[in-house]
């Protein structure tokens, strides 16, 4: 209560009732009071009736807010990715694409190129006018991440972050496979070839790569890290020929392929003096000589559900949702000719 006192004496103006009250009467946050007077789409529609009524019940009142409020929906989704120009993300973009089309939203690209600080901003800046983003391999905190999901239904692509929905690949079957067939193929010493230190993708292969090369007796090492380009394959050979490993694999195909590359201008030939295997099977690992072994995501496939997961939290959106398993899709190994027979 406020006093107002004058010569008749005092007395007491009742309290206004605001979005703080209304969210600890109802038991939700006060983003989602707001969301649900001035965006209504972005709030589940049971907890949308359960927070007008709270709010009817202590008086609260929503003129203002009224006057105010957003459009409901803008129909555009964001789709964030570290390199436009890395060819891993072609069909993942066409995967999700096609599915925001037939859902009638409009897909936005974002190039974050390599960068957190750029990531960051494009975000500030794109939030306000989209119904949600996926965001694939992104280079910003968890905590950041979680930031942004506060404000626009966020999924997340080729990491985990606790509390969001996250589309990931088995990592540890495509590596495990990897390995299983440079074991048969009688390799003993060999190397990973590590990615953007910032990458969740990169920490997650290498762990996987260390524990299986160890449980099939292998002796392993992490080269690197270098830029997930082909310049990038090709300024870690001298770290491959140092380390006297007989095959490789590479954080991604781009890398693999600038260690083709070089290898074949140094005059040292794969698979027969050194197997290189790639990951991400882009396109390009047909076409280059030998043609590259690589491990294998279905991209597309990826691409989809990603953007079927950020509709549906869009146009069913309920704060309260705890997603507590990361969507794991199935990976697989491409057999080509840059493997071949360790040298005895």
């Amino acid at each position: 209560m406020s006093d107002v006192r004058g010569d008749g004496g005092s007395f007491e103006l009742p309290k206004q009732t605001t979005i703080y009250d209304v969210a600890k009467a109802a038991g939700v946050s006060p983003s989602t009071v707001s969301r649900t007077f001035s965006r209504p789409g972005r709030v589940s529609n049971r907890t949308a009736a359960h927070i007008r009524r709270v709010a009817a019940e202590l008086g609260y009142r929503t003129d203002r807010v009224h006057q105010q409020a957003a459009p409901t929906h803008t129909h555009m989704i964001g789709l964030a990715v570290t390199d436009v120009t890395n060819p891993f993300f072609f069909p993942l973009l066409r995967g999700a694409e096609q599915v925001c089309t037939e859902h009638g939203y409009a897909l936005m690209l974002f190039d974050a190129q390599e960068s957190g600080s750029r990531e960051r901003e494009i975000f500030e800046r794109a939030l306000p006018v989209l119904d949600g983003v996926v965001i694939a391999s992104s280079r910003l905190s968890d905590t950041a991440l979680r930031g942004f999901a506060k404000k626009a239904p966020t999924v997340i692509l080729n990491r985990v972050v606790t509390g969001l929905p996250c589309v990931v690949s088995d990592y540890e079957r495509g590596v495990r496979r990897a390995l299983e067939h440079l074991a048969g193929l009688g390799h003993r010493r060999v190397a990973y070839i590590a990615g953007p230190p910032a990458s969740w993708a990169d920490g997650a292969r290498w762990r996987a790569f260390h524990e299986a090369a160890a449980e099939l007796g292998m002796v392993d090492c992490r080269l690197g890290p270098v830029m997930p380009t082909v310049r990038g394959g090709e300024q870690v050979l001298p770290q491959v020929h140092e380390h006297k490993v007989s095959a490789v694999i590479a954080y991604n195909d781009l890398i693999a392929i600038g260690i083709l590359r070089g290898t074949a201008a140094a005059g040292v030939r794969v698979p027969d003096r050194l197997s290189v295997i790639g990951f991400d099977n882009i396109f390009a690992s047909d076409l280059v000589t030998p043609r590259l072994t690589s491990i294998a995501s279905p991209l597309g496939l990826v691409g989809e559900k990603a953007a079927r997961s950020v509709i549906s939290l869009i146009e069913h959106h309920d704060e309260s949702a705890d997603f507590v398993e990361p969507l794991v899709m199935p990976m697989r190994l491409i057999e080509r000719s840059s493997t071949g027979p360790a040298r005895a």
